[in-house]
């Protein structure tokens, strides 16, 4: 039974801290509490547990253009974070566990500031048939959370740069994201700001649990295992490394000669290549092929690799693997 209510907000707009910062709140969420979590991260794709990077966001236009590539602990699909998106988690030991009453909290703040919400199925929050938030789950060792979105002001354009297919064809085996209509809250209520709907929010959770809430700091956390956290958020082999196995193929056709590149990728990394070409160097084909495995599946390996295996021919092969938006 909830007895109490702890809220934590998060200044920061690190996706990889703010992760950590969730895992250590599910770890450490004490027996007859709920913590409830608001945070932000600026630019972000959040991909989940058994998604394949490549296969849900443009990881090499992200990059190219500031943004990072996170892997969270929930299932589900890929979504896309900007400052006009505020996130929330609610955190609880798994008997405690409420999906109905954590979801009649983010309604409950759509109500207060004038925007009549309702659930889509399972992890979806609609306003006149446009999606305003999508959720997932997680439990661990008798822990449970349940997170989501909260479209205020996203750049739509954005999100919908980012996480359009790449163009090469890639085969792989894991969870896809479904699409769905999206809008923002202003939308329905014009001027809202962050700060009215975390406010809104707040104020929500205290009334359907009929409790008031105390202020939980980010800085009463276990340092060390939030810095442990925190770097394996951060690394190639959680965010990219962890991926079933893919394979890759695309073409092109230059002055010099046809070229086709298929490539095996395990654990992020190339395990095999081949490479045909109708090239009157016969050099280009098995120079690839000798190259590319080892390298990691990333534009700028990829490049790297094919600029020291054939330099005359480099430039092409370069735009090509570029075009596919990997």
């Amino acid at each position: 039974m909830i007895r109490r209510l702890a809220l934590c907000r998060s200044r920061c707009t690190d996706p990889y801290r703010n992760l950590a910062v969730e895992e250590l709140l599910l770890r450490t969420v004490e027996e007859g509490c709920c913590v409830l979590y608001l945070w932000q991260n600026q630019n972000t794709v959040v991909i989940g547990r058994n998604q394949n990077a490549w296969l849900e966001c443009r990881t090499a236009l992200l990059e190219e253009e500031g943004g990072r590539l996170a892997r969270r602990l929930s299932g589900g699909g890929a979504v896309f974070h900007d400052l006009g998106n505020l996130n929330f988690t609610f955190l609880v030991p798994t008997a405690d566990y409420d999906l109905d009453k954590q979801l009649r909290v983010i309604e409950t703040a759509c109500g207060l500031l004038g925007v009549r919400a309702e659930r889509s199925g399972r992890n979806d929050v609609l306003a006149e048939g446009r999606k305003i938030s999508g959720n997932a789950f997680y439990q661990s060792g008798g822990r449970s959370y349940h997170h989501g979105t909260l479209l205020v002001d996203v750049d739509m354009a954005r999100l919908g740069r980012y996480l359009s297919p790449p163009k090469a064809k890639l085969e792989a085996k894991g969870v896809s994201s479904v699409r769905s209509r999206v809008g923002n809250l202003r939308d329905f209520v014009p001027g809202l700001t962050i700060e009215d709907i975390a406010q809104a929010i707040a104020r929500a959770f205290s009334q359907v649990y009929g409790l008031p809430w105390e202020t939980l700091e980010v800085g009463s956390l276990d340092g060390p295992a939030l810095a442990e956290l925190e770097n394996r958020n951060r690394s190639w082999e959680w965010n990219y490394g962890r991926q079933l196995p893919l394979t890759f193929d695309c073409q092109g056709r230059f002055p010099w000669g046809g070229v086709q590149l298929q490539l095996r990728v395990e654990d992020g990394l190339v395990r095999e290549a081949r490479v045909y070409s109708d090239a009157m160097d016969w050099r280009v084909a098995p120079a690839l092929e000798a190259a590319l495995p080892g390298c990691r599946f990333r534009l700028e390996d990829l490049c790297r690799a094919a600029e020291g295996a054939c330099p005359d021919v480099a430039g092409d092969l370069k735009e090509l693997l570029r075009e596919q938006e990997i």
